[in-house]
């Protein structure tokens, strides 16, 4: 290992996915250029997971939750404290890296400016439909309003800097809250697609009660720290005019940024009283305005962008 080059830490967090793990923690080992370090946060698995990263992964850092009550949010947190490498891996439990995501995500840091923050890859996933995939977007290096968090790097002293994610989010929309963070500091994501990672997660919104719970409240919360407020008490009706959240293509891959809400309105459908459940998740932001208008800081940065298209 060549003692000029920066440092990588590798963060994940897991729960409950024992075999996904290891086949990502495989990839990592068979890395052209290795990590510093890999730290594994553990939010209390039952299933074996943490025996097993023990026991056939030793060099791995391993952080064990004292329960699983805790969200994403916090856990990788927990893990970016962990972290001291000069830059940190955002990796999901269930995503496979190629052999040269390490290498690659260095090489192109060192040609970025120092206000470039994180590089979000080209994701592949289960059930991707073709005009997802032939957009342009996707394949295009570009300046982005969030990045995925599935399998991205970005610069320690940045995410430090912004804080890392708000647990108050718990799951889903942390990435674009903490981009929002990064570009109101001066920081840029930029998509680098010559990076490509495998994610098992099905494409689009994950369907369920509690995914379309988060997915609304935390829009709220993040359209009351970051919007004008014409834009917060105007998004109800651009949300029922364009019908946010639909799996057939629109614009030619104008949602490839918005991932996580695509599905948004099949999601409402297909929960037993998926309305209501919206109308839940308001009020609970609604609650939470007290903590976001502390924290209110309207983003004016030209790759800012709400996740309204």
């Amino acid at each position: 290992m060549s003692a000029a080059r920066q440092t990588v830490s590798l963060v994940i967090s897991v729960w409950n996915r024992k075999d996904d793990l290891r086949d990502n923690l495989k990839a990592i080992a068979a890395q052209t250029v290795k990590a510093d370090q890999v730290v594994v946060v553990d939010n209390c698995s039952k299933d074996g997971t943490p025996e097993m990263v023990l026991a056939e992964f030793p060099w791995v850092q391993l952080i064990r939750m004292p329960h699983s009550r805790y969200g994403a949010c916090e856990t990788f947190n927990v893990g970016f404290a962990s972290a001291w490498g000069e830059f940190v891996g955002i990796l999901d439990d269930d995503v496979v890296l190629p052999p040269t995501f390490v290498a690659q995500m260095l090489a192109k840091f060192a040609q970025e400016p120092a206000t470039t923050a994180i590089l979000s890859p080209k994701v592949i996933e289960p059930q991707m439909p073709d005009w997802y995939l032939n957009s342009p977007t996707i394949h295009a290096e570009r300046y982005l309003p969030t990045f995925r968090g599935c399998g991205s790097m970005a610069r320690n002293a940045a995410l430090r800097q912004a804080e890392w994610y708000d647990i108050r989010f718990f799951i889903f929309g942390n990435e674009r809250d903490l981009t929002t963070r990064l570009l109101n500091l001066g920081y840029r994501v930029k998509m680098f697609p010559a990076v490509e990672v495998f994610h098992k997660a099905p494409f689009g919104m994950r369907h369920g009660r509690r995914s379309l719970y988060y997915h609304v409240r935390n829009f709220w919360l993040y359209a009351f720290k970051y919007l004008p407020w014409s834009q917060v008490v105007g998004f109800p009706l651009r949300f029922l005019a364009k019908g946010l959240g639909g799996k057939k293509q629109k614009d030619g891959g104008a949602v490839a940024d918005a991932v996580g809400t695509i599905g948004l309105f099949d999601n409402i459908k297909s929960v037993k009283r998926g309305w209501w459940v919206c109308v839940q998740a308001t009020l609970a932001a609604l609650w939470a305005l007290p903590y976001c208008l502390k924290r209110r800081q309207v983003c004016r940065h030209p790759d800012f962008e709400p996740p309204l298209r």
